[in-house]
């Protein structure tokens, strides 16, 4: 399939435009970063909290992210984890939300009193939740309470006949039950008579959802995994400088392949900084594949342009760059269009989760599709002119 025919766009003769706009938009993007002292990591970069909530029915996730809302945790990630049917999702916190020494603590009380605000039941006023307690928490609070202390002394020999014991017990339970209780009297399974029972439910209530699992990504861990990200970043750019330089036969090739696709991930990373989102290892993952549907779409071009040169040996370099650029346009405007509506798509309603991937790729394709044709090609001409230009002034110096 072709959209256009006869296309006779003169795309070299406008290199020094693309070439502005290039310069100009990775300007705004070194300003943008030195102006907010570089990219804005997530938890995974930069190190935070990450709390682990079950919730008893399927939760609705801007109901999760509004709550966290009003607490000042707008910038919160909440992400589903695991099957949908566990009814978990992971919420990471940034180091701004804690506090060194005591992040698993501050950071699960911290979920837990936010969400309260939003998933505590109408009758559950004066009450305490018995999902969101650990052993110590829960032995303290029973142990304030003397009728269910009187009342497990009079049970005698029951294997529950302290509060401490049943702390132990309550939570265990708990545990061995996907995290949550749903239900007072599943308790009687536990060991847990009627007679206490009554007063459990006179004292506690038994919450929407609790916090399972806390867990800690340090500062050390964060620059790490930054490393990591930027080395398999650049050992991809140098693996497409090898390959392309050895398929076309010719460094200048690979050069400016790579020199295109670095071209696309800075500025896509402008982005990133001037909209003001955070990058995560799923926006690494995009920035990968950038890197190869980047490179593939300058192949295509650069394909096409030693297919002509073996075929146009009389015509000029620019002539030949500019007619394969223009027999390659329906392909790419074909491909790289088909390709930007559906992450559009999953940028629109693909939801939190994917929303820095779709965003990557939304803007680097177009970065990308662009370069091929804006930035890889004429630096191959630019580099041609220039050799000529070299060898001119040699030639002339022997006369």
């Amino acid at each position: 399939m072709r959209f256009f025919k006869n296309v006779n766009v003169d795309w070299i003769g406008k290199k020094n435009l693309f070439i502005g706009i290039s310069v100009a938009l990775l300007i705004a993007t070194v300003i943008s970063l030195l102006l907010k002292g570089g990219p804005r990591y997530g938890v995974d970069f930069s190190g935070g909290t990450l709390v682990y909530v079950k919730f008893k029915e399927n939760p609705q996730l801007d109901a999760v992210r509004a709550a966290l809302k009003q607490r000042g945790l707008g910038e919160s990630t909440i992400q589903r984890f695991g099957a949908e049917s566990d009814h978990e999702v992971i919420i990471s916190l940034d180091q701004t939300f804690t506090a060194s020494g005591t992040e698993l603590d501050q950071g699960q009380s911290k979920i837990a009193e936010t969400l309260n605000l939003s998933f505590r039941p109408a009758d559950a006023t004066g009450k305490i939740d018995l999902n969101n307690l650990g052993v110590a928490r829960l032995e303290a609070a029973l142990g304030g309470l003397p009728d269910i202390s009187r009342t497990l002394q009079k049970q005698g020999q029951s294997r529950i006949a302290s509060t401490a014991a049943l702390a132990k017990a309550l939570v265990d339970y708990r545990n061995s039950h996907g995290g949550l209780i749903r239900s007072f009297d599943e308790l009687k399974t536990a060991g847990v008579s009627d007679e206490v029972l009554t007063l459990l439910r006179e004292q506690f209530y038994l919450g929407e959802f609790a916090v399972i699992k806390t867990e800690i990504v340090g500062p050390k861990v964060g620059k790490a995994l930054q490393r990591q990200a930027i080395s398999a970043t650049l050992y991809a750019l140098g693996g497409m400088l090898v390959y392309i330089g050895w398929r076309f036969k010719g460094a200048v090739y690979g050069t400016a392949a790579v020199l295109a696709v670095f071209h696309d991930v800075i500025i896509t990373v402008g982005f990133f900084s001037l909209f003001d989102k955070e990058i995560s290892l799923t926006v690494i993952a995009a920035l990968l594949t950038l890197v190869g549907y980047s490179t593939n779409d300058t192949i295509v071009v650069f394909d096409r342009i030693r297919e002509n040169l073996k075929i146009l040996r009389r015509e000029p370099l620019t002539a030949i760059v500019n007619k394969s650029i223009n027999q390659t346009l329906s392909r790419t405007i074909l491909t790289s269009g088909l390709t930007f509506v559906t992450v559009v798509s999953l940028y629109l309603f693909g939801g939190e989760v994917i929303n820095g991937f779709a965003f990557a790729m939304v803007f680097g394709i177009i970065i990308g599709s662009y370069s091929s044709i804006a930035i890889a090609s004429p630096l191959i001409v630019m580099w041609y002119d220039y050799q000529g230009k070299k060898k001119s002034l040699a030639k002339a110096a022997n006369y």
